[in-house]
Order: structure tokens, then C-alpha cells, then sequence
């Protein structure tokens, strides 16, 4: 069992306070190489490599900032109130990034609000000790929030999905609203048509319709400690 999601042993030495101070001075540069209309990957790897970053370390700055451009946009389809409606749930980016907090590995501030991590899916996943904890988490939150129905989003070409979702449902017995957990091959492109979408992916943030910054609202009950790598 992997119980320590989303890290590394060279977490420690990657995001001293140090290394951060050099990973937000690389920022910057990388920042305005993209709001000038640069590639994101071409970007980090001409910094990264002129600050002398690791790959996570690139990863972390690539996977937290955005164009001036993407920040307004998002801002603009932000929700903060759903009580009553519906959401929909880009289910195994949200339930890793709440089982990364519960591990107590590196999670990062997004320039646009959102919580994001460092855990490499790639097409496997495997259920933890943490799991059902992060599920519940999510679900007291979006009780609390008053939502109607919830609608969860796991893709099928991921390992164990079958598995996460008959853990969810039956998490989900437990809870006042409605619930519908489906398996996709394509959950990226279904969010995309959506509204009140919970996700930290970034293509998605930037094609749906509107989103809820409901990870944060998890991560923020739990005081969980988070990293910032821009300025």
C-alpha cells in the first residue's frame, strides 16, 4: 500500500525554504514567458534549467501558475455558493489531492485559488488507508455547502476505478444528497460541458462552464499546510 501519496524523499531537499525562494524568483521568468504567448513545458525547461531546477520542482511552478489571461477567465467562472444545485466531480483529482493531505505530502497554491499536488497517476491508482477518510471529507463538505446532488466522474482506463467507486457509494449512504458515480473514458471532455465543475485540472478549469473551489474549502477545514512556488 502506498500511504504516503503523492511523495518523495527528495521533497525535503526540493522545497526547502531555499529552493522555494529559488523556485519563485524562477517563476517569475516563466510567468512572463507565457502571458508573452510561450509554450508552458518549453518555458519551465528553459528557466528550470537556467536555475538549475529538478523535474518536480519545474512541475510544481508549471502546475501552480497560469497566464494573466487563464486567471481572469477562471475567476470570472469561479462559484462559491451551490446550495441547492448540483455539482460534478472530477473524481480521482480530487479525492488524491484530499489523500495527499491526509498524508501529509506537499500540497501547492494555485495562482488561481486552487489546492494541486504532485501525485503521478499515469494511468494506476491503488485505494489507501486515507481514502475513505478523504471521501468523507469531501462529502461533510459539500453537505455543509448544501449541494443537491453530487455527481462523481472517475475514468475508466485507471486502475482499481471500479474499486473507488463502490468505496464512494458506500461513503455516500451516509449522506443526504443525491449521488451518481460514473465511469468514462473521457471525464475530461464530459467536464467540459458542465457547470459548478470540481477540479484543480487546469484544461478543465479553462473549459467548463463554471467551477467550485470545493479542495481548498477541504484542505482549508483541515489546516493543512501548502506550498506557494510563485510570486
Amino acid at each position: 500500500m502506498d500511504a504516503k501519496r503523492g511523495y518523495l524523499p527528495v521533497d525535503e531537499r526540493n522545497f526547502s525554504p531555499s529552493a522555494l525562494e529559488k523556485m519563485r524568483m524562477a517563476s517569475r521568468h516563466i510567468c512572463y514567458l507565457i502571458n508573452e504567448g510561450y509554450d508552458l513545458k518549453q518555458a519551465s525547461t528553459f528557466v528550470g534549467t537556467h536555475y538549475s531546477l529538478s523535474e518536480r520542482q519545474r512541475l510544481a511552478i508549471a502546475r501552480s501558475i497560469a497566464t494573466t489571461e487563464q486567471l481572469s477567465v477562471r475567476r470570472l467562472k469561479e462559484r462559491t455558493s451551490v446550495a441547492g444545485e448540483e455539482v460534478w466531480i472530477d473524481g480521482f483529482n480530487t479525492v488524491i489531492s484530499l489523500e495527499v493531505m491526509l498524508s501529509d505530502s506537499l500540497l501547492f497554491d494555485g495562482m488561481d485559488g486552487t489546492i494541486r499536488d504532485l501525485a503521478a497517476l499515469r494511468g494506476t491508482y491503488k485505494i489507501i488507508p486515507e481514502t475513505g477518510e478523504a471521501v468523507r471529507i469531501l462529502f461533510d463538505t459539500l453537505e455543509e455547502m448544501g449541494v443537491a446532488k453530487v455527481n462523481i466522474l472517475l475514468d475508466e482506463p485507471v486502475s482499481n476505478s471500479g474499486r473507488l467507486k463502490t468505496l464512494i457509494a458506500e461513503v455516500g449512504e451516509d449522506y443526504p444528497f443525491g449521488l451518481d458515480i460514473q465511469i468514462l473514458k473521457q471525464v475530461d471532455k464530459a467536464l467540459w460541458e458542465k457547470a459548478n465543475v470540481v477540479t484543480s485540472d487546469s484544461i478543465i478549469l479553462d473549459h467548463c462552464l463554471s467551477w467550485v473551489n470545493v479542495t481548498r474549502r477541504c484542505v482549508e477545514k483541515r489546516n493543512a499546510r501548502t506550498l506557494r512556488v510563485w510570486e
